[in-house]
């Protein structure tokens, strides 16, 4: 494995590359333009296509198209742009088509400001777009964790044929540090029957139809009923969790993305004053790793739990179900952009302890 100095975005961009990743289709927006920046030149290099589409919405739906074609494709953009793929997103996951959608969150709402936040939290675990559907959603708190998860993207993408997205606050996409790429990436590639790669008569191969649009009732019934089926299956299978000093701890921080990066340095410095401190870290945001939540904020030595977010509160509210009233659970965060200090955490932890 080589060891390199990356930007988030570029490493994110390499690694899509070396899982297979052959299409990009997407639209600039800060701060994730370094994402198709990057794509624009490497993918002809390896023999992929680059296309800056007019928009977002013309984006996601060449995202579509390649999907459906059985092409390993990714897009990607950050907040008001994520918005506009939202019909797309609901269309491919409807037609079960995989692919790979990175959102670099911004702040928001509306157009908001281009440093990094978590107010998409909602948007992307609760679907985002219409119709009763998931995708599933990954939130790496390093560079490193971004690289190893991309390949696990594409792959459980066309495992379960449905929409996966990177979930990433700006600061990942903008910052720098260490990372692995393989030296000679060999990515297995999944058979895929069912793309639209050709049809002729009297073949071997069953016409494929790519669709969304059912007229009839039970035919809409039926896929929607396939579609919970699989998510039920995801469930099961696909959840994933970092607990951190967890075992015996009085109080359990819960945080994603470089936010829980910042709560084990408040760890460690409540550690030093004699506070046992642990932390839950969803790395699936959904499906959401509720029995893990639980079980480290049931133990006996737990008193209480803090969520910590660069949002008005919104996983905050998925813990809570997770605890399901065992125990308290309190917020730390605000909207908009600025990021808790680990000093202001060990700090609310004491009022919490001192209360």
């Amino acid at each position: 494995m080589a060891k390199k100095l990356m930007k988030g975005c570029e490493a994110i961009a390499e690694a899509a590359i070396q899982a297979g990743c052959r299409y990009f289709f997407g639209y600039p927006i800060t701060p994730q333009n370094d994402i198709p920046e990057y794509m624009s030149l490497r993918l002809p290099q390896v023999g992929g296509c680059f296309l800056q589409a007019e928009s977002e919405l013309a984006a996601i739906n060449m995202v579509y198209g390649a999907a459906g074609a059985g092409a390993r494709v990714m897009t990607s953009s950050s907040s008001p742009g994520i918005s506009l793929k939202q019909e797309g997103i609901s269309t491919c996951a409807a037609a079960e088509l995989p692919c790979v959608v990175v959102n670099m969150m911004r702040g928001g709402p509306g157009l908001g400001n281009i440093q990094a936040s978590q107010g998409d939290y909602f948007q992307a675990t609760k679907g985002g777009g219409h119709g009763d559907y998931h995708a599933i959603v990954y939130a790496p708190s390093s560079i490193a964790e971004a690289v190893e998860l991309m390949p696990k993207a594409f792959d459980v993408a066309e495992d379960y044929r449905t929409p996966v997205i990177i979930l990433a606050d700006g600061l990942i996409g903008q910052m720098m540090e260490p990372v692995e790429m393989p030296d000679n990436p060999n990515p297995v590639m999944r058979d895929k029957p069912w793309a639209a790669t050709g049809y002729k008569p009297g073949g071997a191969k069953p016409r494929a139809i790519i669709n969304s649009l059912y007229i009839e009732t039970e035919d809409l019934d039926e896929l929607c009923r396939r579609m919970q089926a699989r998510y039920r299956e995801i469930e099961k299978n696909e959840q994933r969790v970092e607990l951190y000093h967890t075992e015996g701890a009085e109080f359990i921080l819960c945080a994603y993305g470089t936010v829980a990066r910042v709560c084990k340095a408040a760890v460690r410095i409540l550690e030093e004053q004699g506070v046992k401190v642990g932390l839950v870290r969803p790395i699936t945001l959904w499906p959401f790793p509720s029995g893990a939540v639980h079980d480290a904020i049931a133990q006996d030595s737990v008193k209480a739990a803090l969520t910590v977010e660069v949002s008005a509160g919104q996983m905050v509210e998925d813990i809570r179900l997770a605890v399901n009233g065992c125990k308290p659970v309190e917020y730390l965060g605000e909207a908009g952009s600025r990021i808790p200090e680990a000093e202001e955490i060990a700090e609310r932890i004491l009022a919490m302890r001192r209360a």
